[in-house]
């Protein structure tokens, strides 16, 4: 097993929230709107704005025995707007939200005297997680036991195969092989599994050169995804200082790493953004609830 203190996907401040948790409306669409990027279709009104701030401030760092935040989490507090809609059997989301450039390069390999080191840059970044069992928490330090189902967008490794990575996480303070171990200051240890749904990813990683083949190098290449790991299409444009994003999947797609999403529901979710970050170096948003009641 794997010991960290850092690098949490989704590990929102651990005190709850005092207000109720902020509704989605998800309503029926028309039209399957095109996966593309462009959110014309989706009308100017209507947007439910969401506020997200950093996932760890650096007084709950230390309380949690995590290092020093520093200036890697650049995203800082911002609003996202969101919405979301049923047509032919599939959820539709959108989103938009400020960046102030397009980072879509990850973790090149350059050239550097005689060999190849890898840079530490990283692409922009957007998760949804929808609650999937147990006891769900807005953190990924809780000491509870619950599964999320996660779609994750990534600027420079899915983007291009028009899909989000499709993941599921488990959070607990039980052991699980092959799960990485967070130990909290004075606390548990945390363990979670963070597993790829069946299939094949849109992108594998490349091993470090042995020749030089120019001053930088990709760290990875594009793959076609399949199985369950390609149930969720996704692409992003980014565009006059926003990124605009667009996610589709099947509301039940029969796999049990998959959340079923049934008319009538009221589903709890969160949202993530990484600008050009990766790890517990993001803003989150409070729990979310996808409310699907007024669709038949």
């Amino acid at each position: 097993m794997q010991k960290f203190a850092v690098s949490l996907l989704l590990a929102a401040p651990i005190l709850a929230s005092a207000q109720p948790p902020l509704t989605v409306p998800v309503s029926a669409l028309p039209n399957a709107p095109k996966v593309d990027g462009e959110l014309g279709e989706w009308g100017a009104g209507g947007w439910i704005k969401v506020p997200v701030k950093p996932a760890l401030e650096r007084d709950e760092r230390a309380k949690y025995g995590l290092e020093p935040a520093g200036d890697r989490n650049v995203t800082g507090s911002l609003t996202v707007e969101i919405k979301a809609g049923v047509a032919a059997g599939r959820l539709f989301v959108a989103v938009r939200y400020p960046d102030d450039a397009a980072d879509t390069v990850h973790k090149e390999w350059t050239w550097r005297g005689e060999k190849y080191q890898r840079e530490t840059q990283h692409e922009d970044m957007f998760a949804l997680r929808f609650h999937l069992a147990g006891d769900f928490d807005r953190s990924m330090l809780a000491t509870r036991d619950y599964k999320v189902d996660v779609w994750l967008w990534s600027a420079a490794r899915t983007n291009p195969a028009g899909v989000a990575e499709d993941m599921s996480h488990h959070v607990t303070t039980r052991v699980l092989e092959s799960a990485a171990e967070y130990h909290l200051k004075d606390g548990p240890v945390v363990y979670i599994a963070k597993r790829r749904d069946e299939g094949s990813a849109p992108y594998e990683m490349l091993p470090r050169p042995k020749e030089n083949k120019g001053a930088r190098v990709p760290s990875f290449t594009a793959a076609t995804a399949s199985g369950s790991a390609a149930d969720v299409a996704a692409k992003g444009v980014w565009k006059t200082g926003y990124w605009h994003l667009e996610f589709s999947r099947a509301l039940a797609t029969g796999n049990a790493d998959d959340v079923a999403l049934k008319p009538g529901d009221r589903v709890t979710g969160q949202i993530a953004v990484f600008n050009r970050s990766s790890g517990e170096h993001k803003s989150v948003s409070e729990p979310l609830v996808f409310d699907l009641s007024t669709v038949k």
